[in-house]
């Protein structure tokens, strides 16, 4: 059965989204109805700091639910737990670190975007228009009503975008292949191979992992005590953290300076929303037909974890009194009239390393011992596959699917065959990254038994060759001018990816990657 969805297309998004080389002006209606505000006192909403510039959680937010729409526009059923499995919220995060990173590289340069250039987007943007043509008046009501923002901050964070652009364009520009460097290509790409793997997880046997004796968690606390303690300042944010609550919103937008006989019917539509859920309607189906609120309206108006000061006083009073499964009644902000639903409650915590240590010291030890245990299974079938069996005998699916949608519901190993890749690629189909892999794989002459069990990701992968095809020089001059393209827009990659690794080296950029589960629930 053909995947559908397809891995190396997706793995092609996520790497021109990594490293910032395409940047696409996604400036259409989704702002999440709450504001870039951040309140002095109030919890950290940045997503991340770019030499003292600040990216905001709600930004941050906007451009992960684009970036999904778009895959999935495109005819991928990407789902959340496949996004996170590709690293897309991480991705998304590092294209906008790598915009502003460019943006003041060229400031830096003397480099900016023109008036006229900005005025172009504008003007060719289909929802600034009326009757075909750009309206003045229209885009006032977009910016006030969908985007929240001042035409002045619009256009300049449309300059931002144009001048990052106009700064990688000229790093690329210097980007020059060789006669060798499109030979080497073209042995790579020729290069080409197929295998059966089967993935061995530590989550498969985790529950096969006893609890550690209190001896056994002494001596563990004892032998590993830096961990415990790295894992604590890592996950700091777990065990300091002020009351939080996962909600879920329906927005019925209103203009802060609507009449009140706008606010009023605003009003009204909200408590008819609220009699349907009273009535017994589900919370999410109603926000998906009817919240305004573009960017969770697909999800069901789900907010993911908030806490107190994100939120407009009057709306977290109303939210943060309520038990989990309650409605709250509708409460009017300068973004219109919310409705908000309390899906789960967290009281505040603040507990020290002491308080902890044995809770993370067992998860460490069986995390440690599933590891081992999925290391050893593996080299277990290895040496069957060795002896004569076949990963695909062995492994057989339960039932067929497509591929990386097992990544979801992958119990046990499975057997999954790969779709042709070459030696020039950075993942295998279907699996993700895996270098050692990659490397072994091409030192095969044909079919073969990979003869050691890879460590990938936090499991191990254990393959077999199944077809190999090499290079044919007959084609080489025929397909010569085709690589240099080629190879010349991998030059371009690899320069941009190396100017934007020396700017994040000598710059200063924090990341707060509580923004990414407060976004995605990862």
């Amino acid at each position: 059965m053909k995947d559908a969805l397809e891995p190396r297309k997706i793995a092609v998004y996520l790497f021109i989204i990594a490293i910032a080389v395409v940047f696409t002006l996604q400036f259409g209606p989704g702002s999440s109805g709450f504001g870039r505000a951040n309140p002095a006192g109030a919890a950290p909403t940045t997503a991340a700091v770019v030499n003292g510039k600040e990216i905001p959680i709600m930004e941050f937010r906007r451009e992960y639910v684009n970036q999904l729409q778009y895959l999935r526009s495109q005819g991928q059923p990407v789902s959340e737990a496949v996004a996170r499995q590709f690293g897309l919220p991480q991705s998304v995060l590092d294209r906008m670190v790598n915009t502003e990173l460019l943006a003041q590289a060229a400031e830096r340069h003397g480099v900016k975007a023109s008036d006229e250039e900005i005025l172009k987007i504008l003007q060719n943007r289909p929802d600034f228009q009326k009757d075909g043509q750009f309206d003045y008046p229209t885009y006032q009501q977009m910016l006030r009503d969908y985007y929240r923002q001042t035409p002045a901050d619009f256009e300049e964070d449309i300059r931002r975008q144009i001048t990052a652009q106009k700064m990688i364009g000229m790093v690329q520009s210097g980007a020059v292949v060789s006669d060798d460097e499109v030979r080497t290509r073209f042995e790579k790409e020729g290069n080409q191979a197929r295998i059966v793997f089967a993935r061995f997880l530590p989550s498969m046997y985790a529950d096969k992992v006893p609890a550690p004796s209190a001896a056994d968690l002494a001596a563990y606390r004892q032998a590993h005590e830096k961990e415990i303690k790295e894992y604590y300042e890592a996950n700091r944010f777990v065990y300091q953290q002020p009351e939080r609550i996962r909600a879920r919103q329906i927005l019925v937008k209103v203009a802060p300076d609507a009449t009140p006989d706008v606010k009023a019917k605003a009003m009204e539509r909200a408590q008819g929303l609220l009699k349907e859920i009273q009535g017994g309607k589900d919370f999410s189906e109603v926000a998906k037909a009817s919240s305004d609120d573009q960017s969770t309206k697909p999800s069901g108006g789900d907010l993911g974890w908030v806490e107190r000061g994100n939120w407009e006083p009057a709306l977290a009073n109303a939210a943060f009194t309520l038990e989990a499964g309650q409605v709250t009644q509708p409460v009017e902000t300068k973004f219109g009239v919310h409705l908000v639903k309390v899906d789960e409650k967290k009281p505040a915590q603040d507990k020290s390393l002491e308080q902890v240590q044995d809770e993370i010291a067992t998860t460490l030890y069986k995390k440690d011992k599933a590891k081992d245990t999925a290391r050893a299974e593996a080299e277990k079938a290895l040496a069957e596959v060795k002896g004569g069996k076949t990963i695909s005998e062995l492994f057989k699916p339960e039932k067929e699917q497509p591929a990386l949608l097992r990544f979801e519901t992958e119990t046990r190993p499975e057997a999954v065959q790969t779709d042709t890749f070459n030696a020039a690629s950075v993942n295998v189909p279907h699996l993700g990254p895996a270098p050692d892999m990659i490397t072994a794989v091409f030192a095969t002459k044909g079919p073969q038994v990979l003869d050691q069990a890879f460590p990938v990701g936090e499991g191990y992968v254990i393959a077999q060759v199944t077809e190999r095809q090499l290079a044919d020089d007959a084609n080489f001059a025929q397909k010569k001018e085709e690589l240099r393209k080629q190879a010349v827009q991998a030059k371009q990659y690899e320069v941009a990816d190396s100017f934007l690794k020396s700017l994040r080296k000598s710059g200063e950029v924090k990341t707060n990657t509580e923004a990414l589960d407060q976004v995605t629930g990862g």
